[in-house]
């Protein structure tokens, strides 16, 4: 008999909230979009296989470079895919909120047993890219991924950043067995020229002030921009074939057929370098393994 009562208790309550339950379930969801917020959406639920001639390790002497594209309609799991396909000892993202960048990580570790610390360079908080409550969005700018534990980070805004904030970031990390000055930097929007030349003096006098340094990132401009003068007189690109002169060959790295993203060297020699088009963002991932 109380297991009956119990029923019949039960059952008028699932009827009398499933007379509601359309208006809770829609105030359910109204919630967590303004909790959650615009970003990359959920992460899918099945392990996209990796090619088969990827690693299956960190390979210690490879850097990488990629802007992932914010906001963009992409699974933290594919962005992890498309890392651990090579696998690098350090990994410089650009337009990265700082919850996406955490799930990549994560991802990493527990679908392809690739463990990296993380340091973030992040220039503003911007909801409609990264999502969270409306009174605290989402950090966004770039993030450094390294198998090696990270010292000494900075994160620099530059004065002007254009249409959107934008800064660099720096860390002290180990690459090939030897410690080494990693910069990650975003420049400003396509025709800023202007901007893009304060901020490139900028970096450039921070990275002046090492022997050994690897600049990483995405710098909205082509190999001869005039913006660039300060970085090509400091280091070189990854790719030996590339740089400002009218004969140098690159291979471009963006969507609309242009180079925008660079692995500049100082003081360090390159091996090989690759560049690999990606469906997970308008920009394609960059690689480069060193000496």
């Amino acid at each position: 008999m109380q297991t009956s009562v119990a029923v019949g208790i039960h059952t008028q309550e699932a009827m009398v909230f499933g007379k509601g339950t359309p208006l809770l379930a829609g105030a359910v969801i109204v919630a967590c979009v303004v909790l959650v917020g615009p970003s990359a959406p959920g992460d899918a639920l099945f392990v996209r296989s990796l090619p088969a001639d990827a690693v299956s390790e960190v390979v210690p002497n490879r850097v990488m470079t990629w802007n992932i594209c914010n906001p963009c309609e992409t699974s933290n799991v594919d962005r992890a895919a498309e890392i651990a396909r090579y696998a690098p000892q350090v990994v410089g993202l650009q337009e990265a909120c700082v919850r996406d960048v955490e799930r990549i990580r994560d991802h990493l570790e527990s679908l392809y047993g690739l463990a990296y610390h993380v340091e973030y360079g992040s220039v503003l908080r911007n909801w409609g890219r990264c999502g969270g409550a409306p009174w605290s969005p989402g950090a966004y700018g770039q993030a450094v991924l390294s198998a090696a534990p990270m010292t000494d980070r900075v994160t620099v805004e530059y004065p002007d950043g254009g249409s959107e904030d934008r800064g660099y970031m720096a860390v002290t990390t180990m690459v090939g067995g030897r410690s080494v000055r990693v910069f990650n930097t975003h420049l400003a929007e396509r025709r800023q020229e202007a901007v893009r030349a304060e901020q490139t003096g900028v970096l450039a006098a921070e990275v002046a002030r090492h022997d050994r340094a690897i600049v990483l990132g995405d710098f909205n401009a082509v190999p001869d921009a005039a913006e660039l003068a300060p970085m090509w007189a400091l280091a070189a690109d990854a790719d030996p074939q590339c740089h400002p002169a009218p004969a140098g060959t690159c291979k471009t790295t963006t969507d609309w057929q242009s180079k925008f993203d660079y692995v500049f060297l100082r003081g360090i020699t390159p091996l090989n370098h690759h560049v690999q088009a990606t469906p997970y963002s308008d920009h394609d991932t960059l690689h480069a393994d060193l000496d």
